[in-house]
C-alpha cells in the first residue's frame, strides 16, 4: 500500500512539472521579447531626443599644418635661405549650428591659428616670428549617420581669413622674410564631424579638417592645410 501511494505521488509531481515547464518557458520567451522591445523603444526615444535639438554649440582646440610662405624652386627671397614649407600651429575653434532637420544644419565657424615660422640666415636677424590667422567660415552640414551614441556628419564651409605675418617680425615686412604679406583673403574649409554622445544634449567631438587659404606672393596664391579639432558639443532647443 505504501509503495503504491508513493508511486502515485511521484507520478502526480511528474505530471505537474511537465505541465508547468512549457508555461515557464513561454513566459521566459515573452519576457525576453518584451525586454528587447523596451530596449528598442528606449533607443528610439534617445535618438529622437538627441537629434531633434535645434541649436548646437561646439568649442575646443586643435592643430593645423600650415605653409607660412611660398617656398619652392620658383620662389626666392634675397638673404633668406630657408622657410619651412609647413609649420605646426595650435588652434582654437568655436562653431554654432542651426538645424533645419535632424540631418541638415547651417554652420557658423570661427577659428584662430598660432605658430612660429622658422627662418634662417636673413640679414634682419629674425628667426622665429609669431604668425596668426583667423578664419570666419559658414556653410551647410549634413549628418549622414545618426545612432544613439555615435553621429557622423560632413561640413563644407566658405568665408575669409585674416593673416598677420608681421606681428613677430620686429617691424620687418613679412614679404622680405619670405612669408605671405599680412592680408585678408578668401578661405574655405571642409571637415568630418564625429560625435560620441554622453547625453542627448552633450557630446565629445573630433573633426579632421581641411582649410584652404589664398594668401598671395610671387605668383603663388593657394595653401592647402590639414589638421583636426576636438572639443565639446552642447545642444538645446527643439526643431
Amino acid at each position: 500500500m505504501f509503495r503504491n501511494r508513493y508511486a502515485a505521488v511521484l507520478l502526480a509531481l511528474f505530471i505537474a512539472v511537465s505541465a508547468f515547464a512549457p508555461s515557464a518557458q513561454a513566459q521566459t520567451r515573452r519576457h525576453h521579447r518584451e525586454s528587447a522591445i523596451n530596449h528598442q523603444q528606449r533607443v528610439a526615444r534617445n535618438i529622437q531626443d538627441t537629434y531633434s535639438h535645434k541649436y548646437e554649440l561646439f568649442g575646443g582646440g586643435g592643430y593645423l599644418r600650415f605653409a607660412p610662405g611660398p617656398v619652392g624652386p620658383n620662389y626666392t627671397v634675397q638673404n633668406v635661405t630657408s622657410v619651412p614649407s609647413r609649420i605646426n600651429e595650435v588652434s582654437w575653434n568655436v562653431a554654432g549650428t542651426y538645424y533645419l532637420h535632424p540631418s541638415f544644419g547651417i554652420v557658423a565657424d570661427v577659428r584662430g591659428h598660432y605658430g612660429n615660422a622658422r627662418l634662417f640666415n636673413n640679414e634682419y636677424g629674425v628667426t622665429n616670428p609669431l604668425i596668426t590667422e583667423y578664419t570666419f567660415l559658414g556653410g551647410p552640414e549634413y549628418r549622414f549617420y545618426r545612432r544613439e551614441k555615435i553621429a557622423i556628419g560632413a561640413q563644407l564651409l566658405g568665408g575669409m581669413t585674416m593673416g598677420n605675418f608681421d606681428g613677430g617680425s620686429k617691424a620687418v615686412p613679412a614679404s622680405l622674410l619670405g612669408m605671405w604679406p599680412t592680408s585678408n583673403r578668401l578661405a574655405a574649409g571642409a571637415g568630418l564631424t564625429m560625435d560620441y554622445n554622453i547625453y542627448p544634449n552633450l557630446a565629445v567631438r573630433v573633426t579632421p579638417t581641411y582649410v584652404f587659404t589664398s594668401f598671395t606672393a610671387s605668383g603663388v596664391n593657394m595653401q592647402d592645410s590639414f589638421g583636426f579639432n576636438a572639443g565639446i558639443v552642447y545642444r538645446w532647443g527643439r526643431q
